[in-house]
């Protein structure tokens, strides 16, 4: 168990000096100088002379910088005009809103409800219970108007 634990801190210490080797690698090819420091003066001069021509031909512009040369001030930008911005949340009517006083709501709305809460399983069970003695009673007064119906044909057919 502890040999494991070994290799994989030495495999991580081995992958850390390769990437740090190959940055820097990748480093020192940054800082060698360019083909153009081994080109003959002459060269060089004519690339100096294309470069002052490239830079007088480039116009700096600042926004937010003013810089204290004449001749660069010449390229400070006007700040740009923004269109304005009208709230649409402060340009319709605050609305008026009904305050009701703190102190009425401090009562609950119905005082007994945590006492309906805890018998409400027995509520449920004595409505279905009514419900069925209601259809009960029902049934047998329809029973009773039936056969007194019944009795009243048969009397009447009789006479």
């Amino acid at each position: 168990m502890g040999s494991g634990e070994e290799e994989s801190v030495e495999a991580a210490a081995v992958a850390r000096r390769e990437r740090l080797r190959a940055l820097k690698a990748a480093q020192e090819l940054l800082n060698t100088p360019d083909d153009s420091a081994t080109d003959p003066p002459q060269q060089q001069d004519e690339e100096n002379d294309n470069q002052d021509e490239l830079n007088a031909n480039v116009s700096m512009k600042f926004r937010n910088y003013l810089p204290h040369d004449k001749q660069l001030q010449e390229g400070k930008l006007a700040p740009p005009v923004l269109p304005k911005f009208e709230d649409p949340v402060l340009a319709a009517p605050p609305q008026e809103e009904k305050k009701e006083d703190p102190f009425l709501n401090i009562a609950p709305k119905k005082p007994n409800w945590d006492l309906r809460r805890d018998v409400q399983k027995r509520l449920d069970k004595l409505e279905r219970r009514t419900q069925k003695a209601m259809l009960t009673l029902m049934e047998r007064e329809e029973e009773k108007r039936r056969s007194e119906e019944n009795q009243e044909t048969e009397n009447g057919g009789e006479e």
